[in-house]
């Protein structure tokens, strides 16, 4: 494995963990994690890579080893965190992002806020989310203030072997080395000698907010960078935009981004990232000069 490097920087009055790979003097490539993953996941990949790059890794706020809100978490704090961390690495020029999950929706959003910051973009399986029902708006506003009132709970494992099965059942196509490698950095050991996913808990407290893809829409028009899309074939969220509304859904949000190449991943599911490493890592290369 391609050896990398760990920094802490203070960003927005957060400790933020930053991991790289590379030489400082190769171009420069942003890596973005999803919900509930770390930016070593992003290793594989790394190691499919054949030419010389500068890769820089965040842990998002409250996951890996980054500073934790314990409290509840917004999506609009990952853009603006987004944003410090270009003006520490890249003041001077555009930068090429690159996010799962989570983070290409972070990504996809930043490029229509800022688009003088963003360079080149690939979203993967970042497409936004569903739509939400404004009659749901009660519902979730009691499940949230019920969650704050519960607190948070980890999942807890005996081991971190317990764990990496757990992924490996997640996810069949994840194997035994990968999972292994996934663990040392998702799992963290508690006083009591369990592991717990390396993630603050309050990310899983139910949120409040409706999702509004008109909004998203409107940022997404805006993107000016050159976008490859990258979905996988077997993901849930490709399931779930199957039939002919989801379908019609799915090409609408495609639609709003006027430089935009699409790649579908067979064989691979949502965290395409373990999946085919090797077929991402040359769809990269072939799209970032």
């Amino acid at each position: 494995m391609k050896a990398s490097r760990s920094e802490f920087l203070e960003l927005r009055g957060r400790r933020v963990h930053v991991r790289s790979w590379g030489p400082s003097s190769a171009p420069t490539l942003f890596l973005l994690h999803g919900w509930m993953d770390v930016a070593a996941s992003f290793q594989f990949v790394v190691d499919a890579l054949v030419r010389d790059w500068r890769l820089i890794a965040p842990d998002w706020r409250g996951f890996g080893r980054s500073q934790r809100n314990e409290a509840a978490y917004w999506f609009p704090d990952y853009i603006a965190d987004l944003d410090a961390l270009l003006d520490h690495y890249s003041p001077d020029r555009p930068a090429r992002l690159i996010g799962h999950s989570l983070g290409g929706n972070a990504a996809c959003l930043y490029a229509g806020i800022r688009p003088e910051r963003v360079e080149r973009l690939a979203t993967l399986e970042g497409f936004g989310l569903y739509v939400s029902d404004p009659a749901d708006a009660p519902d979730l506003y009691g499940k949230w203030l019920a969650g704050l009132r519960a607190g948070p709970a980890s999942n807890r494992y005996a081991d971190r072997a317990a764990l990496a099965r757990r992924l490996q059942e997640v996810n069949p196509r994840l194997s035994t080395e990968r999972a292994a490698f996934l663990v040392r950095h998702l799992g963290e050991e508690t006083a009591d000698g369990d592991i717990v996913v390396a993630a603050d808990p309050y990310h899983k407290l139910p949120s409040p907010i409706l999702y509004r893809l008109d909004d998203a829409k409107a940022c997404w028009r805006r993107v000016k960078a050159p976008v490859l899309w990258l979905a996988a074939r077997d993901s849930f969220i490709m399931k779930r935009f199957s039939g002919a509304e989801g379908s019609a859904d799915y090409q609408s949000r495609i639609a709003c981004f006027a430089d935009i190449r699409v790649e579908m991943l067979e064989d691979a599911g949502h965290n395409l990232h373990h999946d085919q490493p090797e077929r991402l890592a040359a769809l990269i290369e072939d799209f970032f000069p």
